[in-house]
């Protein structure tokens, strides 16, 4: 009986979502088609496509510098570790976003002018109190997160252009990529993130072939692990790129159909890897410890037409990535001042543009390509993506009714409900102690030496001495 139920409301979900994918079908005309195709998507693949292309971002450049503070094998082994369990949090944040969806639409909420996000979910699940605590790690994650999609620009920028310098470049990025402003939502990233997803396959591939035909430089070491602090701040690094879903939910309501996401975050995660595994492996291995001190990999390869193609992709890329972390904060940022349910484009666009400000100053302040992204993921990520959405599902399905009446069962595999509760354990144990503990303190001990070496608001960050 109990079965029977879960369908019924399964079967009628996301109704008026649905409807909404027909009627932009039912248009015919060149015009809407044209929309259709580059700008309003909703499909699987369309998800797929957001997951991979936000996931992998400025972090494949900084992943080589990981593998010089971790070595080679552990490298390898937390990348597929994290990718694994970062996986697993998006899966179920994907559940808790069905439940809450499911439980609304029973109380006859309309959704059809409102974007559903991480902390209104855990609102409705389990409470002002876990709504706080979600609003607060995931849109700090988020906010340094878009910084640190900044900061990389400008270091992207700098390998082909360093007449100006990397301050200089971050004031103009910053001012390219506060036109996000103008992209509703994330139906309107189908086209940005099919292109992202190139540029980061041929950036990938690029790193890769160019260090393996570069081969090793005179007198190369491979010294990884030296030290503890390094050790886990390349750990935190990796912990940050597969954290990459915070964004899981806005995605998610993207969709048509969004019950179909359960698995979509995990074949990205698998895409993902075939490109960061062979690409960090290859320069680490041409370059060895040259990494410890080049946090940004393009900064060894020599001047090419290929290498300033990957970076001029590259900087496309991130201007697409910025959106992906800002959109969500513009979303909060609306809700807030109440202008979320306005038609007005320009008037909400113009609503979101004080979230670019501080944005644009911390990207200025701590410039530190690399350090930066191992202290959010530690930090932030840590707690965001990881610990959160694993104690949010065990507190959600803690009573036996919650359990039996549950939208999504867990999958048989893993040994149902106590497979389940033990996986999740594993995950809050693991993060809070070697992601949030070991990591914490070690990448807080580099980020400042960061600061001690070149200090805030640094002009040049890790520039040639005669370039800054």
């Amino acid at each position: 009986m109990a079965s029977e139920k879960v369908e019924t409301v399964i079967a009628g979900n996301y109704l008026e979502m649905e409807r909404e994918g027909e009627e932009t079908n039912s248009n015919n005309s060149v015009r809407n088609k044209l929309s259709k195709f580059f700008w309003h998507g909703g499909s699987v693949y369309d998800a797929w496509f957001s997951c991979s292309s936000n996931q992998v971002a400025q972090v494949l450049l900084t992943l080589p510098y990981s593998f010089s503070q971790l070595g080679m094998l552990s490298g390898i082994l937390f990348q597929l570790f994290y990718g694994l369990m970062g996986s697993w949090t998006a899966y179920l944040i994907s559940v808790l976003y069905v439940e809450y969806r499911t439980r609304k639409e029973r109380e006859k909420v309309d959704f059809r002018n409102h974007v559903i996000q991480w902390f209104e979910v855990l609102d409705g699940l389990l409470g002002k109190h876990w709504r706080n605590i979600g609003l607060f790690f995931n849109c700090t994650f988020l906010l340094f997160g878009s910084v640190i999609q900044l900061i990389a620009c400008a270091s992207n920028i700098y390998y082909i252009n360093d007449n100006l310098d990397k301050r200089t470049w971050t004031y103009i990025f910053g001012a390219c990529c506060a036109t996000t402003v103008f992209i509703p939502s994330f139906h309107n990233y189908r086209i940005w993130s099919f292109v992202g997803l190139l540029m980061t396959t041929y950036t990938a591939w690029y790193l890769t072939i160019a260090s393996l035909l570069n081969g090793q430089v005179e007198g190369v070491k491979h010294s990884g692990p030296t030290t503890m602090v390094l050790y886990f701040t390349g750990a935190t690094n990796i912990l940050y790129t597969f954290g990459g879903h915070a964004v899981t939910v806005e995605i998610m309501h993207a969709m048509w159909k969004p019950q179909k996401f359960k698995t979509i975050y995990l074949i990205a995660t698998i895409y993902v890897l075939t490109l960061t595994l062979p690409s960090a492996s290859a320069v680490y291995w041409a370059f060895g410890d040259a990494l410890l001190t080049h946090s940004n990999a393009l900064a060894l390869l020599p001047k090419t037409k290929f290498r300033d193609s990957a970076v001029i992709l590259m900087l496309i890329h991130q201007f697409i990535t910025f959106g992906f972390a800002c959109t969500p904060l513009y979303f909060v940022w609306e809700k807030f001042i109440r202008v979320h349910e306005t038609k007005s484009l320009f008037k909400r666009a113009m609503a979101r543009l004080p979230v670019v400000i501080p944005i644009w100053f911390l990207a200025i302040i701590f410039p530190f390509f690399g350090p930066i992204n191992s202290s959010v993921g530690s930090l932030l990520v840590s707690f965001t993506v990881y610990i959160i959405p694993a104690l949010a599902h065990m507190l959600t399905f803690a009573s036996p009714s919650a359990r039996e009446n549950a939208v999504e069962q867990p999958p048989s595999f893993l040994g149902r409900w106590v497979g389940l509760y033990c996986t999740n354990i594993f995950v809050v144990v693991w993060v809070f102690i070697v992601g949030f503990g070991f990591g914490g303190w070690a990448s807080m001990v580099n980020f400042v030496h960061q600061i001690n070496t070149f200090g805030l608001f640094t002009k040049c960050y890790q520039c040639p001495p005669h370039k800054a």
